[in-house]
């Protein structure tokens, strides 16, 4: 297995903060170390570094405490970045920052005409862009995706609200391989990954209950929630390399390694 060098865009939690509920994992009422989640994140900066990615950063903006979520700040492939439209009004200014940073990295931009919640439901798979739907991201918006990339894309139905982004559901290993929980899609979408991918890895629930499948590889390594133990031991039966980080503090909104990071594939270098 190689190791593909990647270019990642994250975003510091300075402002992180579980301020309302628009998803199954967040809870107001609930503490959170703010402090902590730095250290957390942090460390997840760090890993990507030792394994010689490059991250770059977007300031972050007082206000937005899910902002730290930079997956959902756009699409990126072949220097062609889509912007994105928030579902929830309470992260609806992120969408703006996201783009200014894409402007100002030299990127070719465009605008969504529909909801559309970046690499949280877009996933680069060898040749194909699976793309989910059902709990943010609108189906209408898969159309625009395949005209702006020109990749074919697979619609996938969420059906569990636990597992409201694709990329909680799913993860890409490679070009040919995803590990994925059956449970978190449709019949039909869970026989369209049967016959794409007849060898992928089938997460337990327990697993992705603390968001295993939220998880960062760059063919050769698999950046996951360290609480995801039997995942990361049946990855590590396929040959892929494992690195558990604890990101317990941003999973209480609902986040993990993946939902903290965007993948730059073929841009410029920013300003």
């Amino acid at each position: 297995m190689d190791a593909t060098s990647q270019r990642l865009l994250m975003c510091r939690p300075t402002y992180f903060a579980v301020d309302y509920a628009i998803n199954p994992w967040m809870d107001p009422s609930a503490p959170v170390d703010a402090a902590l989640a730095v250290r957390q994140w942090e460390q997840l900066r760090q890993t990507y570094l030792d394994l010689g990615h490059t991250v770059e950063e977007i300031t972050p903006v007082p206000g937005l405490p899910d902002m730290v979520f930079a997956a959902n700040g756009g699409t990126v492939i072949d220097g062609r970045a889509m912007a994105v439209q928030f579902r929830d009004p309470q992260r609806a200014d992120e969408a703006p920052a996201y783009r200014a940073w894409f402007e100002a990295a030299g990127f070719e931009i465009y605008d969504p005409k529909h909801v559309n919640e970046g690499e949280g439901d877009v996933l680069l798979a060898g040749d194909h862009l699976l793309a989910g739907t059902g709990f943010r991201t609108a189906h209408a918006a898969h159309a625009q995706l395949q005209e702006v990339f020109g990749y074919p894309v697979i619609t996938m139905q969420l059906v569990d609200p636990r597992f409201y982004h694709l990329d909680t559901a799913l993860t890409v290993l490679d070009e040919r391989t995803v590990a994925y929980l059956p449970e978190a899609f449709s019949p039909g979408s869970q026989a369209v990954l049967r016959r794409l991918f007849p060898d992928a890895v089938h997460a337990t629930m327990a697993d992705a209950e603390v968001l295993g499948l939220n998880a960062v590889s760059d063919g050769r390594h698999v950046v996951l929630p360290a609480q995801a133990t039997d995942l990361a031991a049946k990855l590590r039966d396929r040959g892929y390399e494992t690195i558990g980080v604890d990101l317990s503090e941003l999973r209480k909104a609902g986040g993990g390694p993946k939902c903290c990071t965007l993948r730059l594939r073929q841009g410029k270098a920013s300003k």
